[in-house]
């Protein structure tokens, strides 16, 4: 499997789901909030309602902040289920993004990235504040983080990605996105053209019938092995 085109200078990442577990950390966070209402709610059903609500909200003008987005998400899927939603509902939500773990590969793989000369940057549906606390358990490898927040839009909105290519200074010719989401960073590379590596960690999410990733791999420590098949390490 080889990446089409020149070495990038710029490697640009989304952030939960590819670099932090995000996952694992949506049901933690939602099984505190559904446990302290009583009942007996199922957390992936109950994260697949929330979902839709905040793709929803998203998409909708004028921009929200991620902490209103998830909040009001929140606030409508508890809704759907009959229980009462309070805003430290929210904050317990906000507070558990910052504090997800990465991926037991991932602080390693983007030092050795780091290393063979890459600039590395996030691309993330978020705000600057949550996405700090991830960010800090890096190990400092990240050149720059760009938000939703500073771009006023979500991906997969064209206006996020062309918003952090400018802001790196950078064309999407010179840099290699890196994701684990189907719907949103590779939509928008089927949009747009940019190259791009899927990492599958198999959560069940496939990309779009019409869309194939440049490049596939279960997890992020294997991303070296194809740079180095393509001659960039």
């Amino acid at each position: 499997m080889t990446l089409p085109g020149p070495k990038p200078t710029w490697l640009t990442f989304d952030c939960y789901g590819t670099l932090i577990q995000w996952d694992e950390g949506l049901l933690a966070a939602m099984d505190r909030i559904l446990s302290a209402k009583g009942g007996n709610i199922d957390q992936k059903t109950f994260i697949s309602i929330y979902d839709r609500h905040e793709h929803m909200l998203e998409a909708e003008r004028p921009h929200r902040t991620f902490s209103e987005v998830s909040a009001l998400a929140l606030e409508r899927a508890m809704g759907e289920f009959g229980l009462s939603f309070e805003t430290a509902d929210a904050e317990l939500l906000t507070s558990s993004i910052g504090k997800m773990p990465p991926f037991p590969e991932v602080v390693a793989t983007l030092q050795e990235l780091k290393s063979a000369g890459f600039y590395l940057a996030i691309i993330s549906n978020t705000d600057d504040a949550i996405i700090a606390g991830n960010v800090a358990q890096l190990g400092g490898s990240i050149d720059r983080v760009i938000t939703a927040e500073q771009a006023g839009a979500y991906k997969p909105s064209a206006q996020t990605f062309r918003h952090a290519w400018n802001s790196l200074g950078t064309g999407m010719g010179d840099l290699v996105h890196i994701c684990a989401s189907p719907h949103l960073d590779l939509a928008a590379a089927r949009e747009l053209g940019f190259r791009t590596v899927w990492v599958d960690r198999g959560t069940g999410r496939k990309p779009l019938s019409d869309y194939q990733p440049n490049a596939i791999v279960p997890t992020l420590d294997k991303v070296p092995d194809i740079f180095a098949t393509a001659g960039w390490i």
